[in-house]
């Protein structure tokens, strides 16, 4: 049946030569685009909104969110060592699920990785605009801006071209600046916790859970713990952005692993220290509803150029999460149009460069047009929906696979697999429930919209629908 043909594990790496990425990544190059792709908008910008839904105890919303996220990381550690093809869960899902669920699981994947992208830019405009007090006030907010419509998140149009332009340029050239300005982004709140931490108050920290375990407002808002981890996840996951260079990666049996695990042990210790600095320092309602939450927090502490020097370091390096992004989401759109679910022309790679230059200015361009017109906390919402989906997707085929072929050459096992597949499982499910309804609908709508095109053109153009 069309839904649950196949690829083989054993051909996936079998395309004509135009249709290949170049190796050209090592683990730095790999750790890079994973921290740069995880600690970003999430701990510069959406630490407030996640603080304004559960008050100190967002604290536990980080662990909760990240938790779920290290059981997602484990089995993407697994699959991606396993199969050193691009295209992450989609790829995964495709082998061990077949191609119906693997085009929603790719579909889900353009919603996350283009929205992302998009809900970055604009965190990034927020910092950007503490430099531009020329602009006009309606170029720095989208016209869906709930509290301060505009015409257009000028800012953030332009830094998801600039991205697009670059990563056009060369993925190894583009991973090495990522690098410096990763650096760059971790000195800066090494900063932040210098200054912040001397004025640690731990009267912050009470009442702990001010707005619950998990709740409703009357106006229908979600809030408590679980909705801020529902948000705070997306301060964590990143990493699935590493397996997306599965293709691309030099050694991938250690280097995948060391890429994977590294970054999400490295951001999880990061977040925490940051978080509990900043909520020390500075009660919660004083900074929950700032644009930029760190660098309000030292202009309270009487370090104004501190504060500056914060957000020119997220206007330099808040870049490395687009590009981390949008690299995977040219990568997920590459691979299905090589699968021929997507138009087999879209799949071309620049004989220079070794990137696949249509996909990447596609990917830039529709990211700029959601960047310049819809608020953060909406697309941040909607991004998780797509994500928690391709977790799910990850963890049963790594689980799948373990029962199906536990015989396969893995290079990383996930430890305890039958408990953490589960309760990573679990664990998603349940974040999913407690997104915004708005979030909700969207996906269902996305997807509804997928499995559309899916039937009209995907199901009769596949390669594999072609081979049969």
């Amino acid at each position: 049946m069309f839904l649950t043909r196949r690829k083989s594990i054993d051909t996936l790496l079998d395309h004509a030569e135009h249709h290949q990425l170049k190796k050209t990544l090592s683990w730095p190059h790999l750790i890079a685009l994973g921290v740069g792709a995880i600690v970003g908008t999430g701990i510069y910008t959406l630490i407030g909104v996640g603080a304004g839904l559960a008050g100190p105890a967002v604290i536990l919303s980080f662990v909760i969110a990240g938790a779920v996220c290290a059981c997602a990381a484990l089995a993407y550690a697994e699959m991606s060592t396993m199969m050193p093809a691009a295209g992450s869960a989609y790829t995964y899902s495709y082998a061990v699920l077949g191609e119906g669920l693997a085009w929603i699981v790719g579909w889900s994947l353009i919603l996350e990785y283009t929205v992302v992208c998009a809900a970055v830019a604009v965190g990034w405009s927020g910092h950007a605009a503490e430099f531009l007090p020329w602009l006009p006030k309606a170029l720095l907010a989208g016209p869906w801006d709930p509290t301060n419509p505009g015409l257009i998140n000028l800012p953030a149009v332009f830094i998801s071209l600039v991205v697009t332009a670059l990563l056009v340029i060369g993925t190894r050239e583009s991973a090495t600046v990522n690098i410096v300005l990763v650096m760059i982004k971790i000195s800066a709140l090494a900063l932040f916790v210098a200054l912040a931490a001397p004025a640690f108050n731990p009267d912050h920290f009470h009442p702990f859970m001010t707005r619950g375990f998990s709740g409703v407002e009357p106006d229908g808002t979600k809030i408590g713990v679980m909705a801020a981890a529902s948000i705070m996840f997306f301060a964590f996951y990143g990493f699935d952005a590493v397996s997306t260079a599965a293709e691309e990666t030099k050694n991938p049996g250690r280097n995948l692993t060391i890429g994977i695990v590294g970054s999400m042990l490295i951001c999880t210790l990061i977040y925490m220290v940051v978080a509990g600095a900043a909520i020390g320092a500075l009660a919660v309602p004083e900074f929950a509803a700032a644009a930029a939450p760190l660098v309000n927090v030292l202009k309270v502490l009487k370090h104004p150029l501190a504060g500056e020097i914060i957000a020119g370091a997220a206007v330099l390096a808040l870049p490395t999460v687009i590009m981390a992004f949008m690299y995977g989401q040219s990568r997920i759109f590459f691979v299905m149009a090589r699968d021929g679910l997507l138009p087999m022309g879209m799949a071309k790679v620049n004989a220079k460069t070794g990137t696949p230059v249509i996909m990447t200015v596609f990917t830039g361009v529709v990211a700029a047009v959601i960047a310049g017109a819809v608020p953060l906390a909406d697309i941040a919402a909607v991004a998780n929906a797509g994500t928690l989906c391709a977790f799910i997707a990850a963890l049963i085929c790594m689980m799948i696979l373990r029962v199906r072929d536990p015989g396969r050459a893995r290079t990383f096992r996930t430890p305890l697999w039958p408990v953490v597949g589960v309760a990573g499982i679990a664990g998603c499910l349940y974040l999913f429930t407690t997104l915004p309804d708005t979030a909700i609908k969207a996906f269902f709508i996305w997807n509804g919209v997928g499995v559309v095109a899916y039937l009209l053109y995907g199901m009769h153009q596949s390669r594999l629908a072609k081979a049969a």
